[in-house]
């Protein structure tokens, strides 16, 4: 459906973005992550046909996004982070305004956006009386109005309270049903809640390109244990250190405690070890767990130096 080849993007001196190249099937929901200023929204822009890459070439549906602008924007349908609303007109007036302007049947489509997006409640209320999330919901209904195959999402759930959030993933979900979503953010429990694969990019760099189950086991899979304890620092480095499987021991003071983050070599089972250190040592045991590598974790990985995929 989308295929983005060696793309870069340069304003002056500065690359915005630097040869990324990836392809996106129909009916995929893909996380476009990455930490501020990486490079998702240039992307999404040149994918949109709004911005025309300095280099490489982006097509969408077979069709090259700078030979034929008009007719890939026809199979687009583009939410910004802050949906460009009439704030003064009402949302029914509006939606009509816009099915006007895109030659869709307004009698037909309107109430079936009013029923989607869920504005039934608001649309006879002005778009400025409107909170945040039915905003939201508004630029939702105009991103659809064209009945798009691709729907493409610059930070959806930005500015949202928890509710909120939850409501616009849920949308979300139900619109990805039937359509290609790329959902640009760098909120890693946005990617969790609704991508099924996930690219990260990074100083204008792709750093990673797979589904999120993939990248926690590539990337995941170092673990470490942590503990609380009350004891003497300076003992607790030098005995946890000769444990079998131990590769570092790094030790905080958290008010009258110590709490430990011990780094595992290999995938070796270190806690009983630790735990018969502890007590043979008379410390005060407060805690004791293992840790996986999250998914937030990766990212800062794969955004600080991490290497590519």
């Amino acid at each position: 459906m989308i295929e983005v080849e060696h793309v870069s993007k340069k304003f002056g001196n500065f690359s915005a973005v630097d040869d990324i190249s990836f392809s996106i099937q129909t009916g995929e929901i893909i996380g476009l992550l990455g930490p501020n200023g990486a490079g998702k929204t240039t992307t999404m822009r040149m994918i949109t046909g709004y911005l025309e890459p300095t280099s490489g070439s982006i097509k969408v549906d077979g069709i090259d996004v700078t030979e034929d602008p008009v007719g890939t924007k026809r199979k687009i349908g583009y939410m910004p982070e802050s949906a460009p609303l009439y704030g003064d007109m009402i949302v029914a007036d509006y939606l009509k305004y816009l099915a006007d302007i895109e030659g869709a049947d307004a009698a037909v489509k309107i109430p079936e956006l009013c029923k989607l997006c869920g504005l039934k409640e608001v649309m006879h209320k002005n778009i400025n009386e409107l909170s945040r999330g039915n905003k939201q919901r508004v630029g939702l209904a105009h991103a659809l109005m064209n009945d798009p195959e691709i729907l493409i999402l610059d930070e959806p759930t930005s500015g949202l309270d928890p509710n909120q959030v939850v409501q616009v993933r849920e949308l979300v979900k139900e619109i990805g049903k039937t359509r290609t979503v790329i959902i640009s953010t760098h909120i890693l429990s946005e990617v969790e809640a609704l991508a099924n694969r996930v690219i990260i990019i990074s100083g204008g760099k792709k750093v990673a390109d797979s589904s999120t189950e993939e990248l926690e086991q590539h990337y995941g899979s170092q673990k470490s244990v942590t503990l609380l304890l009350c004891a003497e620092e300076t003992a607790v480095k030098e005995k946890l250190s000769k444990v079998e499987g131990v590769s570092k021991v790094t030790i905080e003071k958290v008010e009258d405690k110590l709490s430990v983050t011990i780094s595992i070599s290999g995938d070796k089972e270190i806690r009983p070890a630790i735990a018969k250190t502890a007590v043979d040592s008379g410390w005060l045991l407060y805690s004791l767990e293992e840790n996986r590598n999250s998914l937030e974790d990766v990212f800062r990985t794969l955004t600080n130096g991490g290497s590519q995929k």
